[in-house]
């Protein structure tokens, strides 16, 4: 079901599948690709396929256990930064870190699942936010991030 085929007066239903939209579409960009090609540093920062992907579960990690959970990013054994949450490590493959992000976005299903948009969470450093707020800002993120494994993953396959 894409974002398109659900009611546009239920703002919740519609960005619940945005979101969700967005999830596959970084997690597809990794199909099909060896653990070379998904690992290939094609610019000059840390960004890689792979990189992208571990980046956006530690994203929604922050926002949806840390900001909506209120658990700190010590607790849930997070890197401090988004810089450091692009690196990976030698026992990182395609496998385990898509599975980390499915198991990511299971938990922040779980964890707004009895909230309304207009809920004030209070785990975000810089002060409260509505879950609304939150949402907008994971759809924006996702949103950011897939044009880069978009354009990532083109330059691999042109290889």
């Amino acid at each position: 079901m894409g974002s398109f085929d659900v009611p546009l007066d239920d703002e919740r239903t519609q960005l619940d599948a945005f979101i969700e939209e967005y999830r596959s579409a970084i997690e597809v960009t990794l199909d099909c690709l060896t653990e070379e090609q998904a690992r290939r540093q094609l610019v000059s920062s840390a960004t890689t396929l792979l990189g992208l992907l571990k980046h956006v579960t530690w994203m929604q990690r922050v926002w949806f256990e840390e900001c909506v959970g209120g658990t700190s990013r010590r607790e849930l054994g997070l890197v401090r930064t988004p810089d450091e949450s692009f690196r990976l490590s030698e026992d990182d493959t395609v496998a385990s870190v898509t599975a980390a992000h499915r198991e990511a976005c299971a938990t922040a299903r779980r964890t707004v699942a009895d909230l309304s948009l207009d809920a004030v969470v209070t785990g975000h450093r810089a002060g409260p936010r509505t879950l609304r707020w939150v949402y907008l800002q994971v759809l924006r993120e996702l949103a950011h991030h897939c044009g880069h494994a978009d354009i990532l993953r083109e330059q691999v396959l042109a290889d």
